[in-house]
């Protein structure tokens, strides 16, 4: 029990602490602020799969219902991403560009995706979707600091 007081008040453990927490603010390791957090896993959930290259139509009906997006409806359009979420975040880096809200916190840049969008009259949770698959170029939007993707802009 003496030992832990010791510990937490010896001034070197202190300073040790502040630089330590300093490093992780300066390396972009802390996480953004719980709102940009909420938004930055939603954007994960909804738009990155890392592990495909490219998608069928099955993959669509099967990623978009594993990933919550026909639960009360169908969604009617939704891109993945295939890419590393470090290349995703990459985009964040790039110049500042209009969004379609014209807000002025998008980013483009070109990455693997696959296309899903709905086929009429499917209803929910069993929606049915026609996929694309393609490398073209995306627009995200970016916000905090680090700056991390929050929305898929087109």
């Amino acid at each position: 029990m003496v030992e832990k007081e010791v510990l937490i008040e010896n001034p070197w453990y202190s300073s040790l602490l502040l630089l330590l927490v300093l490093t992780l603010l300066g390396l972009g390791l802390v996480q953004p602020s719980y709102g940009q957090d909420r938004m930055y896993q939603r954007f994960i959930r909804q738009h990155v799969d890392p592990q495909v290259t490219g998608g069928n139509d099955n993959y669509c009906n099967v990623m978009m219902q594993r990933r919550k997006m026909t639960s009360y409806q169908c969604k009617r359009f939704n891109t993945f991403i295939h890419e590393d979420i470090w290349n995703i975040r990459s985009i964040c880096s790039t110049t500042n560009i209009q969004c379609k809200n014209d807000e002025m916190n998008c980013h483009e840049g070109v990455v693997k995706v696959t296309d899903c969008r709905e086929i009429g009259n499917s209803k929910p949770p069993n929606c049915r979707y026609r996929a694309r698959a393609s490398t073209r170029r995306v627009v995200i939007a970016c916000e905090g600091s680090p700056e991390v993707p929050v929305h898929f802009d087109r």
